[in-house]
This record gives structure tokens, C-alpha cells and sequence, in this order.
């Protein structure tokens, strides 16, 4: 059989593609190795500074940081100014490489490939078994760095925006109601609501111990421990509280049994009670979904959360492209019969479900 003839134009695109997201993943190490030293930071509404001086402001070695230097502006991380040999970061900059309170900043988001790689052979082992990896068992990095991402997302839009968009919740959460956060993971999200609702009470849950130790540390450090507890427990068996809100934040979709998982919200449920489902923003087909989001959704959903929902039985594997069809299907099953789509964002639907 004759080889396929080859369209070099087409090749020399792609290969300049691939080049492209090589260079990409080199530079996600350099992005997160300036955070960490305090380079971003010390850039940040300095104007232009030379490499040596950022090293003595930061307390590194000049070679190292004209090197790194070297490599943001080649990236357009910093921009670079020929006549005075100096570098700059633009406001925009600062606000994605150096502002730790911007829902924009990004280098906590680099420790979740950094995990991918570090578990490479769990994953080659689960691809060629059809096993799981549960979330703990993933190298440390991966629960830091999701928590740490998403806890300025959550910051910007939970309490303003996101709750706002349900059908009276925040009118119960001011007179005060009980609120579970299943999967709360390092409790961002608990201690932002208790933070925002001192009349409520918050509980949260997770089946990872060392992400419930965070949480209890995160809330004591916001002066909300008296209201925002933690507890080790699975998404099907947690305390039946009768339940004002019950919020499941990027997490239903990484359950091996969301079905079950969304039954038992149902009926722990208190009367009048709302679900909140806050999901990766997915379309409802695959191509639909052809997108740079996307692409980031589907490979972390490849080897975390699906893995993660094998690991737990997988008696319905979603992934982080679920969609919303799918979503709805899981509380139809579960008896569930309102369901809608109460707001959006570019990474994230957020679903309203009520009995």
C-alpha cells in the first residue's frame, strides 16, 4: 500500500504547533519557579529593572535570573527594552504572574502537570489495567495546587455572583441555615461562605484526610472555625444534617458514583432545600468541546478524574466534560426534578438543583 502523500504546509503547521506547546510546558516550570523566588512580585510596578538588580532584590543569583528574564520575554511573560538592556512586567502581567488575590493569577495552576508527570507511571499502569488512582494517592502537588487555583476563582464569584443566581439562598443563608460543601477539599469555599454568612453554619466533607487537615487550618486562620467545621467522610455517607444548601464544587464529576451521590443530597436535603453544582464549563458533545479550556479539561480529567472515578467503582465515569445534559441526567435519576442552569463562566457552569 502507498504512503499517504503529505501536505507539507499542513505538517509545517502542525509541527510549529507542537513546538509551540512543547515551549509552553517548559515555560510553566520558569512560571512557577518565579513565583516561588518572588521574582513576578519584586516586577510588579517597578518599571524597567535589569536582571542584576532583581537578583539582588530578590536574593538569587544573576545569572540565573537573566536567563529566566531571557526566557519571559521570549515568551512575552515581560517585556524587554534593547537600549537599556532592562526587563518590565506590564500591569496585565501582574495581575496573572504576581497578584496573589487576582482570580486571574496562574502559577499555583502549573503544580497540577508538574503532579501529572511525577505520577506517569500510575497513569501508563491504569491506562494498561483499566485500574484507578484515587486522589490521594497522586503525588502531593496536585491537591495544593488545585486548592490554591481555585480558591481565587471562588473568591471572585461565589459570594457576589454564583449563589446570588439561585432561586433565594442567600436570603436563607443571611437568616441562617445549614450548609454542607461536599468535597470540600481545602475549604476555599466553606470558609469564603462562612466568611459571608455569619448566621449560617457550614460543614464540610471529603474523603481525603490531609485536604480536611487544611481546611481546618484555613478556617482557624479566617476566624471561622466556630462556624465552618470539617469532617472525613464520603459524598453518600456524611451526617444528615437537613441541609439548607448543599454545594458540590468541581468535584461530582471525579465521583465513581454521582448518581448515588446526588440521591443522597436529595434526601438529606432539608425542605426547600437547593443543591449547588458547580461543574467545568463543557458543551454537551465532543465537538463542541474542541477548545484550549477544553483540551486542559480533558487531560486532567484523563488522569485525574476519571481515574479518580475507576479508583471509587466508576459506575458512571462522567470526566470534567460532563455537560450539562449529562449533569441533569444524574439528579433525574437520583429523583431529582428541577434542574437548571443558573450561571455560567468560561470554566464553569453553575447548576441549581431542588427536590
Amino acid at each position: 500500500m502507498n504512503a499517504p502523500a503529505i501536505d507539507q504546509t499542513k505538517l509545517d503547521a502542525f509541527v510549529t504547533r507542537a513546538v509551540g506547546d512543547l515551549s509552553s510546558a517548559y515555560g510553566g516550570v520558569l512560571v512557577s519557579l518565579g513565583s516561588k523566588l518572588g521574582l513576578y512580585k519584586a516586577m510588579s510596578g517597578a518599571g524597567p529593572i535589569g536582571a542584576a538588580e532583581l537578583a539582588t532584590r530578590t536574593g538569587c543569583a544573576e545569572r540565573y535570573v537573566r536567563e529566566w528574564l531571557n526566557a519571559q520575554a521570549a515568551g512575552d511573560y515581560v517585556g524587554y527594552h534593547t537600549d537599556s538592556d532592562t526587563y518590565e512586567l506590564s500591569p496585565e502581567q501582574a495581575l496573572v504572574l504576581a497578584d496573589e488575590e487576582s482570580p486571574l493569577f496562574i502559577p499555583h495552576a502549573w503544580q497540577v502537570p508538574a503532579s501529572m508527570w511525577f505520577d506517569e507511571e500510575r497513569t501508563l499502569e491504569a491506562f494498561r489495567t483499566g485500574k484507578g488512582v484515587a486522589w490521594g494517592d497522586h503525588d502531593g502537588r496536585l491537591q495544593c495546587g488545585v486548592a490554591a487555583f481555585y480558591r481565587n476563582g471562588y473568591r471572585a464569584s461565589l459570594v457576589p455572583e454564583w449563589l446570588p443566581a439561585l432561586e433565594g439562598v442567600v436570603e436563607q443563608l443571611e437568616a441562617g441555615t445549614i450548609v454542607a460543601d461536599v468535597g470540600c477539599g481545602h475549604g476555599h469555599s466553606t470558609v469564603l461562605m462562612a466568611q459571608a454568612f455569619p448566621r449560617s453554619r457550614f460543614h464540610g466533607f471529603d474523603g481525603h484526610a490531609a485536604s480536611i487537615d487544611a481546611a481546618r487550618h484555613n478556617a482557624a486562620a479566617a476566624g471561622v472555625a466556630e462556624r465552618a467545621s470539617f469532617e472525613v467522610a464520603r459524598a453518600v455517607d456524611y451526617p444528615d444534617g437537613q441541609y439548607g444548601l448543599i454545594c458540590f464544587f468541581d468535584c461530582l464529576h471525579d465521583m465513581g458514583d454521582p448518581v448515588a451521590a446526588a440521591r443522597y443530597a436529595a434526601r438529606v436535603l432539608a425542605p426547600g432545600g437547593t443543591v449547588m453544582l458547580v461543574e467545568p464549563f463543557a458543551q454537551d458533545r465532543v465537538e463542541h468541546n474542541l477548545s484550549p479550556v477544553s483540551r486542559m479539561y480533558y487531560a486532567a480529567s484523563t488522569t485525574i478524574c476519571c481515574a479518580h472515578a475507576i479508583s471509587e467503582g466508576g459506575e458512571l465515569v462522567l470526566g470534567a466534560q460532563a455537560g450539562e445534559a449529562r449533569l441533569a441526567e444524574v439528579f433525574r435519576k437520583a429523583g431529582v426534578s428541577h434542574f437548571r442552569r443558573a450561571a455560567e463562566t468560561p470554566f464553569n457552569l453553575i447548576l441549581e438543583a431542588c427536590r
